[in-house]
């Protein structure tokens, strides 16, 4: 026969019953069962919950889970997953501003890796960036509209953002080259108004320091950061790829050794700059080298831990003014057209005057006429000789090699370990390699050489029909033509005179995008300004590992256990009033039978 023993109950409330012998009516039984039945369903359902938040967790290690250079979703971004964190990024250039809307998935509790962010993608699976123009700069002398300024952008990201998100979504903006050439009161004037407005309108997390105008340096620092991120160089955990020796700047820290990072250079229409890793410390042969060594390199610390070094790198970093493609053409013509009028002066010739006595340009394709104007006066005519060994004789002195040394303009260049090094060139190093020549990708400069200089000797009329024919790439037009013989000679130049790379150099890419999608240096700014963020993750994972699972379940759950108390208690006092009521049948029945003995007693005496 089946028994119910009620252990829990205080000392005083201890029964041992039997369903069966209940001596209750059956209405009664019922309600006892259907207590009973929904006391184990509450249980069984806290225990499902609780396995449904603290089970097992699907494996998230390196094979899974990899960064954006090996499994990006190309599908559009879900708001509805309420798992899933943003960030909005305004980059506020100089001739015009543009938002990037950042999402990522939870972190997936490795301290080693790094979030997993990616660019939000729209319904139609388009990036979501929008673009206003012209340059937040423009508002130097009305600084109370910077924020009305920035409002169809920020407006546009609120938009994307689930309103859910908002107030835990981080917003930064970030001003480069416009509004560094303003005065710092102006600076501070546009920011105070972005920092006291935006938050008026807006529920982004913004605070003063989320508002800055970023240095060249660090402009250069988030580009080598996002680069890397994309192309999954900060994934430790797989060892496929080559390594190198890292020896980080904290004191008593031995050699680590960790996938080999990039290191890119970007050669634009005005400036060059060049960013890349010194795994090794560096050696300064003098307190003045020291100084501006220190100046142009950057260490930190990507990983969310101070105190690991697995994330800390060491970037030079620099930018040099001039020395994109289209500056460094206009000084080369400057100076052609100084010393042509100074020789003319001084010889007496008319050289370049005319047309029929034009100035040779080694630089120029062979056959090609061309002009120069200076100062609305003086122009000068130029006949393309199409020489390119000449034409890098020619562009060799704007390299600033001066005073012995062997760096571009004469700055410190830290060391290069070119037997254990990768590079990607951007922009112009790729323009050079692929428009015309169609040999865009990996860098070979004996393969480079020969196609330039096939390519200068071509007569221009050549050069124009196959333009027409479309034998060179979509991007190729007449001024890329006019000016290719000189740029390829520019670049070959930057490279291998100026960053003294080996003509035999077989790691660098010339490359337009990467994984078929353009990097951002927004990308890599907020990588390290959101780098501490996994901390929270991985509080909450060891906050789970240190607490028993009954505990964990209690206090999440206490709302079904404080149930399943209190139908307890009410089943105790049932229990206890049914017991009671045994008591009292029991004892009515025993005065029964004694009143029936006395009455037979009774009987019998009177017999």
């Amino acid at each position: 026969m089946a028994r119910i023993t009620f252990s829990c109950l205080p000392a005083s409330w201890y029964c041992s019953v039997s369903l069966l012998s209940l001596g209750c009516a059956s209405r009664q039984r019922l309600i006892l069962l259907l207590l009973l039945l929904t006391c184990t369903v509450l249980l069984l359902l806290s225990s499902y919950q609780h396995h449904q938040l603290w089970g097992p967790r699907p494996h998230t290690g390196a094979s899974v889970n990899k960064y954006l250079s090996l499994a990006e979703s190309m599908e559009a971004t879900d708001p509805l997953d309420p798992a899933l964190n943003y960030g909005v990024v305004v980059d506020c250039g100089s001739s015009g501003s543009r938002v990037f809307v950042y999402y990522w998935p939870p972190h997936n509790g490795n301290p080693h890796t790094l979030l997993d962010i990616r660019q939000m993608k729209d319904r139609e699976r388009k990036p979501v960036v929008k673009k206003i123009k012209p340059g937040i700069s423009t508002l130097a002398q009305t600084p109370e509209k910077a924020s009305i300024y920035l409002q169809p952008l920020l407006s546009f990201a609120a938009a994307h953002v689930p309103k859910a998100k908002h107030k835990e979504t981080p917003l930064y903006i970030l001003c480069t080259a416009g509004m560094r050439l303003l005065p710092d009161s102006q600076q501070t004037a546009i920011l105070e108004d972005l920092v006291t407005d935006v938050p008026l309108e807006f529920d982004f997390l913004f605070s003063h320091s989320h508002a800055e105008v970023i240095s060249g340096k660090q402009e250069g620092v988030y580009a080598w950061i996002g680069i890397n991120f994309v192309l999954g160089r900060f994934d430790h955990a797989d060892q496929e790829d080559a390594t190198v020796e890292v020896t980080t700047g904290s004191q008593h820290q031995q050699p680590i050794s960790r996938r080999r990072t990039v290191g890119i250079m970007d050669m634009g229409g005005a400036s060059l700059q060049i960013a890349y890793e010194v795994p090794s410390a560096v050696t300064f042969s003098s307190p003045q080298e020291e100084e501006a060594g220190k100046s142009l390199l950057a260490e930190f610390n990507l990983g969310c831990d101070v105190e690991k070094t697995q994330h800390v790198y060491r970037v030079y970093v620099t930018t040099f003014l001039g020395f994109g493609g289209n500056m460094a053409r206009q000084r080369y013509e400057d100076l052609v057209v100084n010393s042509t009028l100074a020789s003319n002066r001084i010889l007496g010739s008319q050289t370049g005057l005319s047309q029929d006595n034009p100035s040779l340009d080694p630089c120029l394709p062979l056959g090609l006429s061309d002009t120069v104007a200076r100062d609305g006066r003086t122009t000068l005519h130029l006949r393309g000789q199409g020489d390119w060994s000449r034409c890098q004789q020619a562009v060799h002195p704007f390299l600033g090699l001066h005073n012995g040394t062997m760096s571009l303009r004469g700055v410190y260049q830290a060391p290069i370990d070119f037997s254990n090094s990768e590079f990607y060139g951007f922009s112009e190093f790729y323009y050079c390699m692929e428009d015309v020549l169609r040999i865009g990708g990996q860098y070979n400069s004996l393969k480079y050489s020969r196609a330039a200089t096939d390519y200068c000797g071509t007569k221009w009329s050549t050069l124009k029909q196959r333009l027409d024919s479309k034998l060179f790439s979509q991007q190729a037009d007449f001024n890329r033509l006019k000016y290719q013989c000189f740029k390829s000679a520019w670049m070959y130049e930057v490279l291998h005179s100026g960053f003294r790379f080996p003509k035999d150099y077989p790691s660098l890419k010339t490359a337009q995008l990467v994984y078929d999608k353009e990097v951002q240096w927004t990308l890599g700014a907020i990588l390290f300004k959101t780098r501490f963020l996994p901390l929270r993750d991985l509080q909450q994972e060891v906050f789970r590992q240190s607490h028993p699972s009954w505990l964990r379940t209690s206090f999440l759950y206490n709302h079904h256990l404080f149930s399943v108390c209190v139908l307890v208690v009410l089943l105790a006092i049932l229990l206890y009033i049914l017991r009671l009521r045994r008591i009292h049948q029991r004892e009515q029945r025993q005065a029964e039978v004694l009143d029936l003995l006395w009455v037979e007693e009774g009987e019998a005496l009177l017999a």
